[in-house]
């Protein structure tokens, strides 16, 4: 089962990646990685409503008929989303006028319903909890890189205003390149597009070379045996 775990785990944080190898979710990556502060805040909150989600999902799925469970999973995923809007709205109040709209559109995030279908109603609790958890952390840390690079090419700061979007225990995230006033570019949605564009091609050549050192090491363990 460990072996499964990690199998999940890796799955959710890089060969299915929601961003860089899926490409799903593309609306609130371009839209709220403004910052690295926006792309961590609107990604935990994304991951609250996986793993949640998930896991109920997988406790009723022997109790709900496949005419309908879209139904059923739609408006459950919708109640969580409510929820973690609330709750932001709660006791993080000045990142959800940030993030505004796009914290109740996680409701029509692909990922979160696909996982639904394509895990959770499969597999466990347990199983899908991790899964979820994978899926979202994935997702966290792909909004949040694609947010620091634009952030920093953009406006020459790191997690700007982290201490008051998230509260002040994260003010040590924050950091400023001094001299540099940064690229309006970068900030706006071409430069976006154009840094995820860049992202992908290096996702692909890593696995590319990853692929090709599998395979010379697999010939160099089978021509012994060969000969």
């Amino acid at each position: 089962m460990s072996n499964d775990y990690r199998s999940i785990i890796k799955e959710g944080l890089w060969d299915q990646n929601v961003v860089f190898s899926q490409l799903l979710a593309m609306c609130p990556t371009m839209a709220v990685t403004t910052s690295g502060t926006n792309g961590l805040g609107m990604g935990l909150a994304t991951t609250a409503v996986l793993v949640v989600s998930n896991v109920l999902v997988s406790m009723i799925r022997h109790t709900v008929s496949s005419q309908v469970r879209i139904p059923v999973f739609v408006v459950l995923i919708a109640t969580l989303v409510t929820v973690v809007d609330m709750a932001m709205n709660a006791w993080l109040h000045d990142l959800y006028k940030v993030l505004g709209l796009f914290i109740a559109l996680i409701v029509v995030n692909c990922a979160i319903l696909g996982r639904a279908e394509a895990f959770a109603v499969k597999n466990g609790v347990a199983a899908s909890a991790v899964d979820g958890l994978a899926m979202g952390l994935g997702f966290t840390g792909a909004l949040t890189v694609v947010g620091l690079l634009r952030e920093f090419l953009g406006a020459g700061t790191l997690f700007a205003q982290a201490s008051n979007l998230l509260g002040p225990s994260f003010a040590f995230l924050e950091m400023k390149l001094p001299g540099y006033g940064g690229a309006l570019l970068m900030i706006l949605p071409p430069g976006g597009f154009a840094l995820l564009g860049f992202l992908l091609a290096g996702k692909r050549a890593m696995e590319r070379r990853a692929e090709a050192r599998a395979s010379a090491r697999d010939s160099g363990l089978a021509t012994p045996s060969a000969a």
